[in-house]
């Protein structure tokens, strides 16, 4: 008769430690949420972060290698709830443009609700890659690349089945369309945000007027239609 050895008691101990540091991880990530949507990224720091959750700030960084990280697995968190909103936008029609004007609108929507969303993702987007491979561990990184990904493929998954039905005609790759359409969207949310519209009533003249969240959307609607349908 043979037993099945028991594991070594540290590995149950590693176990536990490693669920602990889980539940620490997902606990600073919605505190640093929260401090994001009440005060904005710009303002936030570390010692509100350990306040909200009732730590001391070092043990931030023993669970993080530091701020960015800390940064780039809260965006981790927003994307992954964007995700399912574009997702659900994408799945309420299969008309090829009113798909894609779904998805697109859907991003508009979580960014105009979301404006923590829009900084972090910019704050983050300002870094080069090395940058931040230098400054938040890999699994990190991934874990940042797997949720800009989802959502990205959702929006790539509708061009592509748009060409393939001869709705849309790309000219080149639609994952880069894809990527083109977030990193412009995120600039325009920003645009949204302000509020100002900037031209010249005469050559050399400025003039500042108005523009709604809702005259961003239909625009940036309008140009992912025009880039797809060529």
């Amino acid at each position: 008769m043979t037993t099945t050895p028991r594991a070594p008691e540290t590995d149950g101990r590693r176990r536990a430690a490693a669920v602990r540091r889980r539940a620490r991880e997902a606990e600073i990530i919605a505190a640093t949420r929260a401090e994001f949507d009440r005060q904005g990224v710009g303002e936030m720091r570390i010692e509100d972060i350990a306040a909200a959750v009732g730590i001391n700030r070092a043990i931030v960084y023993r669970v993080f290698t530091g701020k960015e990280e800390l940064f780039a697995l809260t965006l981790v968190s927003y994307l992954d709830e964007m995700r399912d909103e574009l997702a659900a936008a994408g799945a309420s029609t299969t008309a090829p443009a009113e798909r894609l004007a779904a998805i697109v609108g859907a991003f508009v929507d979580y960014g105009v609700a979301h404006p923590a969303f829009v900084d972090c993702a910019q704050a983050l987007m300002r870094r080069r890659g090395e940058d931040l491979l230098a400054e938040i561990t890999e699994s990190a990184l991934y874990r940042l690349g797997r949720a800009i990904s989802s959502c990205l493929t959702i929006l790539t998954t509708a061009l592509e089945d748009g060409v393939a039905s001869g709705d849309f005609t790309i000219t080149g790759d639609a994952a880069l369309m894809s990527n083109t359409l977030y990193a412009s969207g995120l600039g325009a949310l920003q645009l949204a945000r302000v509020g100002i519209l900037v031209t010249e009533t005469s050559p050399g003249v400025p003039t500042v007027g108005s523009i709604t969240a809702e005259q961003v959307r239909a625009h940036l609607v309008a140009s992912a239609l025009a880039l797809a349908g060529g």
